[in-house]
């Protein structure tokens, strides 16, 4: 059996507790006692004494003392605390605490303390939790529940702030409106065309690109009615990219049809929804456009590797950059292929080679031999990149263009033999360049800090010179003349 601790460290939200315990021979009997008395104060007072109870300064130090805690890190004032509430000679005594991972710390700190958790532990502080109102009756107890409530309001509030994934949340709830919207577009724009299709057949072959077709649908909308429209032909030559046989095709096709008439109700019915269609796929336009911009802020190297879509896809299904940095290569290699890897273990049959980074242009390169080799050393550099993006305090995209070099000589010593450079001497000359880069983003980013400085400061003196015309320009009272019947 364990040994039974000598004291037990509280965290409550006001400060620091240290709570004795009963002398027992075995830690069997004291889980005994716990468990019976857990319901009944009196007695786990019995067993349960407070030594000694430091509060906090502030809220601002309860605050550090919560976030070094939840990291497992032991405090200065914590470590105060312990020195002068445990003995002096340290040697023989046992101290319970709450986390394991705070254990490390303490240890560097204490080191003659004996450190036990869990079991009993958990039980102890468990009850202590319960009857704490009993064990430190001088305390204001009407004021420790507003402490606990305030500290917790203060810690969500800083890990709010302080989310190291804030980045990444946009770029994964893009990723995810982006693959959702080429859903729906192929959905729509398959919808339209069958619509359509019943008044012009045609120009399903003649416009196989959805966005084009849409347009079209819109411009033409009533073949029977195309000489009334002037600008048609303009149009159409606009939509086709100037291409004027194309538009000749497509004019002389509506004329002769074979598709059937339908009522304007009906047109314009489809006119609305081609409308919005289109609307859709512009905004999906603009929707890549921004996730390659997010991409380049937050993954820079990741994004120059594989290309801004299959890199999100990889930051989205790991969770966020700095779980996917934590990956190994191998984990990276199949991800996005669970079920295929749970079924091939399941059966006992072959893994799978590659998840989402099948969707990258090398593996798609690479020979039917190759394609396994290709994504595995694919996997490792993407591993390398994203850890360069997530520990780089000012993240670039050069590591990312040497490792997709070293990718494509990788491609071209399986096909032609070719050897290619060292990793050691490509990360040299990946780590050369990259100076001069940050030198300039650094640079970049101080100049926009003075400029909206100097934006700021500007606001600032045009609004006070503002209140000041308007005071001039109110007119002061004047004050009326004593008349002469009056005095």
């Amino acid at each position: 059996m364990s040994e039974v601790p000598h004291f037990v460290l509280y965290e409550h939200a006001a400060g620091y507790a240290l709570m004795k315990v009963k002398e027992f021979e075995d830690s069997g009997l004291i889980a005994q006692e716990v468990d019976a008395s857990l319901a009944d104060s009196y007695k786990f007072s019995q067993i349960i004494e407070l030594a000694q109870f430091d509060p906090f300064k502030n809220t601002e130090a309860a605050l550090e003392n919560c976030n070094s805690i939840s990291e497992g890190l032991a405090h200065p004032d914590l470590v105060k605390f312990l020195e002068k509430g445990l003995p002096k000679k340290k040697k023989h005594v046992v101290l319970g605490i709450n986390d394991s991972k705070l254990a490390g710390s303490l240890t560097e700190a204490f080191p003659d303390l004996k450190l036990v958790f869990g079991g009993v532990i958990t039980e102890i502080l468990r009850g202590t939790r319960v009857h704490f109102e009993r064990l430190a009756k001088n305390l204001p107890h009407h004021s420790l529940s507003k402490a606990q409530l305030s500290l917790g309001h203060s810690y969500s509030r800083s890990k709010v702030k302080f989310d190291v994934h804030r980045v990444d949340n946009m770029v994964i709830q893009s990723i995810a409106l982006l693959d959702q919207l080429d859903k729906d577009i192929n959905l729509f724009g398959m919808r339209i065309r069958e619509w359509y299709s019943y008044h012009y057949p045609e120009l399903f072959k003649l416009a196989p690109d959805q966005y084009k077709y849409a347009r079209l649908a819109v411009a033409i909308l009533d073949r029977n009615k195309m000489a009334e429209n002037e600008n048609l032909e303009n149009e159409i030559l606009e939509i086709v990219d100037g291409d004027t046989e194309k538009t000749a095709q497509i004019i002389e096709a509506a004329r002769t049809s074979m598709g059937m008439d339908i009522s304007d109700l009906d047109l314009e019915n489809i006119k609305r929804f081609a409308a919005r269609v289109a609307s859709l796929m512009e905004y999906r336009q603009q929707l890549h456009e921004y996730i390659k911009d997010r991409m380049d802020h937050c993954a820079p190297s990741l994004s120059a590797l594989i290309g801004e879509q299959v890199g999100a896809r990889l930051i989205s299904h790991a969770g966020s950059l700095t779980n996917l940095a934590k990956y190994p290569a191998s984990t990276v290699q199949i991800l996005g292929a669970e079920k295929a890897l749970f079924r091939a273990l399941k059966t006992r049959s072959n893994t799978p080679k590659y998840g989402l980074l099948f969707h990258s242009s090398f593996i798609g390169k690479a020979g039917q031999k190759n394609k396994g080799r290709v994504s595995r050393y694919l996997a490792n550099k993407c591993s390398i990149a994203a850890r360069v993006d997530c520990f780089s305090e000012v993240p670039v995209a050069t590591y990312g263009e040497f490792l997709k070099k070293q990718v494509e000589d990788r491609l071209e010593y399986f096909t032609s033999g070719t050897i290619p450079k060292k990793n050691i001497e490509v990360m040299k000359e990946a780590e050369e360049a990259a100076v001069e880069v940050k030198e300039k983003v650094l640079k970049k980013k101080k100049k926009a800090a003075k400029k909206a400085k100097r934006l700021a400061e500007e606001s600032i003196l045009s609004t006070t010179n503002e209140s000041m015309e308007v005071d001039e320009e109110t007119p002061k009272p004047k004050k009326k003349k004593k008349s002469k019947q009056d005095e």
